[in-house]
């Protein structure tokens, strides 16, 4: 029998207040930057600066590639060329933010990076529709191939990948999963509340406290 994988459990935060960078938060397709309203508030509270853009358009015709640039230019308008920052991006907006991170030199800025519930081996779900950013977020698909051949970069920055078992968007669940940097198998029911849980949220402020080479 297959050993079942424990969920991450909270711990302290290690990091202070004069460590953390500003947080760029990134959505996934059909939504927009209010879907972090609750995980905002939530990091605000505990000490981070929080910026969100939207991406547009947002309704699965554009190439992944094309708001990967939109997430370049903001970053690159928002903050000085000298400011690091740290990342996330949510289910589609994973896949942009590593995008912008392996291809669009982000790595060379960005400090944490975090995924939650984000398709990086594919979705099956992405079949249901053929507009151009569903057959790239396909299992197998040649975007995907491409983006996964050097994931290991990853590896130079501290980066972590959040997923439940239990999502129903991302299909298989296990797709969320990274074989680099840190994982969050976190017991949340259904895709739409790994922004808002209790559980999900604490998971993504604990991935942002991780100490930082200066």
């Amino acid at each position: 029998m297959r050993k079942r994988e424990p969920f991450w459990q909270p711990t302290q935060e290690k990091n202070s207040q004069n460590q953390r960078h500003p947080v760029l938060l990134v959505h996934g397709i059909w939504r927009q930057s209010g879907v972090f309203a609750h995980l905002s508030a939530y990091l605000q509270r505990r000490g981070w600066s929080v910026y969100t853009c939207d991406l547009s358009p947002n309704l699965g015709t554009a190439r992944l590639e094309f708001l990967a640039q939109q997430v370049e230019n903001y970053i690159r308008q928002q903050f000085s060329p000298q400011q690091p920052i740290d990342l996330v991006g949510l289910s589609m907006g994973g896949l942009v933010t590593r995008y912008y991170v392996q291809r669009l030199g982000g790595i060379q800025r960005v400090r944490r990076f975090v995924t939650i519930s984000a398709p990086h081996h594919g979705t099956n779900m992405a079949s249901l529709l053929n507009f151009t950013t569903y057959r790239q977020m396909r299992p197998n698909s040649d975007f995907l191939q491409d983006l996964n051949r050097d994931m290991d970069v990853l590896g130079n920055l501290q980066f972590s990948s959040i997923w439940t078992p239990w999502d129903f968007i991302i299909v298989p669940a296990s797709s969320s999963r990274m074989p680099v940097g840190r994982e969050f198998k976190v017991p949340v029911v259904a895709h739409g509340f790994m922004v808002r849980h209790p559980r999900s949220m604490a998971a993504v402020a604990e991935a942002l406290s991780v100490p930082v080479e200066v």
